[in-house]
């Protein structure tokens, strides 16, 4: 086994005896590929033409990431989270978030109960597998703020009191990429905490057409069935952590991170968070792929969307880079990745 560093003026090669891609066994990943096909599949029977965006939900789920969907209303943000609940056989739980929504609506609430003379916990709708926070930008910070801790740690403290969530733990959390009167941007530190940023997209006209005669008799999230366990799922998310990462390809998740941080279209570059989320998806991408170590061009697909929301560009490029424009910032971190030298993993 070498590796090869393709450096801009050649290509430098080194052996490596420590690179032992065996650890993680073939089958195991063919079974990650298995069930996240499985799962991609299902999902498409109520999300039609949007292989490519099922999959990077299902990316951050195996990694157990949360995902900010962008988007325009009538798209499918809320159909894609049921849907992805009812394959898995999770508990589907939704919060829709208003200006007069209050932490404890989301996380719970201790109430007294008058037959036992003492206070009892109320779950909030936050304790569920898969929680939809729609229109979170909706809210006011506070309430926003309600989600950092159980998106980080997976508990939420009430009454001096913390609490575990269920596991798996995903949010699909949304909001209108068009729409600003009435809205609350979300802060850094909240966006920080989304392991990804996607957007659906106006589907083709081949895809709209065949919703449209999808539904006129069923209705297509009736048509999505269980393809997968919470205890499966929990065991592939294990298993994606194994997947192997090269110390050359640690080097070069590090340097795409530095280039952010350095680049002048950039005020800020991305978080220590945002290389360990980068690296997560790395192995997530190469297991779905069937592959049992991380390759540079799982970095290269992952980076986009799982940098383009930690990072912020100067005053005279926001036109072009602002948060409520994808495509524009993922152009600009792919071209920020480009620049820097390649690593190889090359077998014998």
């Amino acid at each position: 086994m070498k590796v090869a560093i393709q450096e801009p003026a050649g290509e430098l090669e080194m052996s490596s005896s420590q690179l032992k891609v065996e650890q993680v066994p073939k089958e195991r990943v063919a079974h990650v590929r298995e069930v996240g096909e499985r799962l991609a599949d299902e999902i498409e029977k109520a999300i039609v033409g949007k292989r490519e965006r099922v999959i990077q939900t299902i990316l951050a789920l195996l990694c157990g990431g949360h995902i900010l969907l962008e988007d325009i209303p009538g798209v499918g943000k809320t159909t894609l989270a049921k849907a992805l609940a009812q394959a898995i056989g999770g508990d589907f739980r939704r919060v829709q978030f208003t200006p007069d929504l209050l932490p404890s609506d989301i996380t719970g609430s201790s109430v007294f109960n008058q037959a036992r003379t003492a206070f009892e916990f109320r779950a909030g709708p936050v304790f569920g597998n898969v929680v939809l926070a729609d229109e979170i930008n909706r809210a006011t910070p506070k309430t926003q703020s309600a989600l950092l801790e159980a998106m980080e740690e997976h508990q939420v403290t009430t009454d001096g009191e913390s609490r575990q969530l269920p596991a798996p733990f995903f949010v699909i959390a949304t909001q209108n990429s068009v729409e600003m009167t009435g809205t609350y941007p979300l802060p850094e530190a909240q966006l920080d905490r989304f392991f990804m940023r996607i957007s659906l997209g106006y589907p083709s006209r081949s895809a709209e057409a065949s919703i449209l005669a999808g539904r006129m008799i069923v209705q297509p999230l009736e048509m999505v069935k269980l393809v997968t366990s919470l205890d499966e799922l929990k065991e592939l998310q294990k298993e994606v952590r194994e997947v192997f990462v090269h110390e050359s390809i640690i080097g070069y998740i590090v340097d795409i991170i530095r280039a952010t941080r350095a680049s002048s279209s950039l005020l800020l570059g991305a978080s220590p968070r945002g290389s360990l989320h980068l690296m997560r998806a790395s192995q997530a991408s190469a297991a779905l792929k069937g592959e049992i170590y991380v390759r540079p061009d799982d970095v290269k697909d992952v980076a986009p969307y799982v940098l383009g929301h930690r990072v912020f560009g100067r005053v005279d490029s926001r036109m072009r880079v602002g948060t409520s424009n994808l495509e524009p910032m993922n152009e600009l971190i792919n071209e920020i990745v480009n620049t820097v030298p390649v690593p190889m993993v090359q077998a014998n």
